[in-house]
């Protein structure tokens, strides 16, 4: 006999078929669940049973009976969910505290097949404030038996893009990273989901000049997405020659070989940490959009860089910090209670990239219209809600000051560059920046150099090259 104490009680939502599959692999297969009740909009259904399992109610409903069952975990049951329904539902069970679990979208499932095993934590897009941005994809002719290079294509955005390019069919994908465990991890993905794929991964550093021009004359790119970067802003304050090695150096590196080999298209991921930066980690990306800028007009190669915001669960984001903190018990630690940032999905990131390198016909900074900025302080909140516990009373919120390099607020781009429009109303184009200085390069090289004879004048030959880089602006928003 089963001690039903000890189980965990669950309310599913939804009482469609994804509803019913769920219920039925819980009764059949998990005794460790005990389901109470079920909540779905549709009058009709009120009061019928499923299972045994009772509908008692709508999203109305869900603070009572969460209560009246005392509910531990709720499951989101409707895949065909839109995003502004899915996130009024979610907004009504962060004021429990049950642990919120959810299906996947339609459009994410594999297996057509509804089970428990399906259910995960909390989708990072319901933390976004906003429905995600719907782009349409890219027409799969432009990256249909291409030969297409990835650098950093093991990091978050890098291993998402060698996802949506493999599904496009290419003539060859070259994955380049210097973290070969990322890399393998990415290849042996891809070819169990794509066994036809004709993949090559290889290892090594955009820094390396000669295994650029390695890679460009053995298998000739026709376009490059250039992901590989160092983008912690707080540890390349304190290392700041390696933050222009890798991504001054690896951006010219690449640059270079692209108009030598004839590259079709080269496209830059960039960050809105780029305008007005404040650390050098954006100073570092603003030279390589200028770089970009500088080598479209002298090259065939199509050149254009995308700049976005925040990545939603990538690597080193706050969101995967927030979940371990909140595991571990708290507290949960942000820089600064009136901090806020702009905030995308991976597939947002991704399509924009993808879109970007079609758009291209030379020198673009391309901008996704994200909508506002979200505090920092809300998504902590949020994410302790969903995870079942009360802010500030199970789980403290701290303040720990903003980092070296930090600023309260992020821009996209500067009041000179304003904004073009593209034939996707959620995809802009800054104006271009006419970078015709005739000795730009050999003043990138000297710059290179310095760092690599690690030059206690970086900083300033920083600010001598990007004009607006002001460290002093952190402090002054802090006051």
């Amino acid at each position: 006999m089963i001690d039903k104490s000890n189980l965990v009680r669950i309310m599913i939502i939804g009482a469609g078929q994804a509803g019913k599959e769920l219920l039925d692999d819980i009764h059949r297969n998990y005794p460790v669940f005990n389901v109470l009740c079920i909540i779905d909009d549709d009058p009709m259904l009120l009061g019928k049973e499923i299972n045994g399992v009772k509908i008692v109610g709508n999203r109305d409903d869900i603070l009572k009976y969460s209560n009246k069952f005392s509910i531990d975990q709720i499951v989101f049951a409707i895949p065909s969910a839109s995003p502004d329904t899915r996130k009024s539902i979610l907004d009504i069970c962060k004021k429990t505290k049950c642990k919120l679990r959810s299906l996947p979208s339609r459009k994410e499932f594999i297996d057509p097949d509804i089970s428990v095993r399906l259910i995960r934590d909390i989708n990072l897009n319901d933390l976004l404030g906003r429905p995600p941005i719907n782009i349409e994809s890219v027409c799969v002719d432009y990256l249909n038996n291409k030969v297409i290079l990835v650098t950093g294509g093991g990091g978050s955005i890098g291993s998402e893009l060698c996802r949506q390019i493999a599904s496009a069919d290419p003539k060859l994908l070259i994955i380049f990273d210097i973290y070969e465990n990322t890399a393998y991890d990415i290849e042996q993905e891809l070819k169990f989901k794509y066994p036809n794929l004709n993949l090559v991964v290889l290892i090594g550093s955009v820094r390396d000049q000669n295994r650029v021009n390695y890679i460009f004359e053995t298998y000739q790119p026709e376009i490059v997405y250039h992901a590989a970067a160092h983008k912690h802003v707080p540890l390349m304050e304190t290392s700041a020659h390696e933050a222009i090695k890798n991504n001054v150096g690896g951006t010219y590196n690449l640059a270079l070989a692209a108009d030598r080999y004839k590259c079709k298209n080269f496209v830059l991921i960039s960050t809105d940490k780029a305008v007005r930066p404040t650390n050098i980690m954006g100073a570092s990306k603003r030279l390589c959009e200028l770089i970009i800028q500088w080598m479209a007009g002298k090259s065939r190669t199509n050149y254009a860089a995308v700049r976005f915001g925040n990545v939603l669960g990538s690597n080193g984001s706050v969101i995967p910090l927030f979940k371990k903190q909140i595991e571990a018990g708290g507290p949960v630690t942000i820089t600064h209670k009136d901090i806020i940032r702009f905030f995308m999905t991976i597939e947002e990131a991704v399509s924009l990239v993808l879109q970007a390198g079609a758009f291209a016909k030379g020198g673009e900074i391309f901008v996704l219209n994200m909508g506002e900025p979200v505090k920092i302080y809300d998504m902590a909140l949020n994410l302790i809600r969903l995870s079942g516990y009360v802010p500030n009373v199970d789980i403290e919120i701290v303040e720990t000051g903003l980092r070296p390099g930090e600023k309260l607020y992020e821009e996209l781009l500067t009041d000179e560059e304003g904004l073009n429009n593209t034939l996707n109303n959620k995809i802009f184009i800054a104006k271009p920046f006419n970078n015709n200085s005739i000795d730009f390069l050999n003043r990138i090289e000297n710059l290179i150099e310095l760092a690599h004879n690690e030059s206690s004048h970086i900083i300033s030959k920083v600010k001598e090259m990007v004009p607006e880089y002001n460290p002093e602006i952190r402090e002054a928003v802090c006051h």
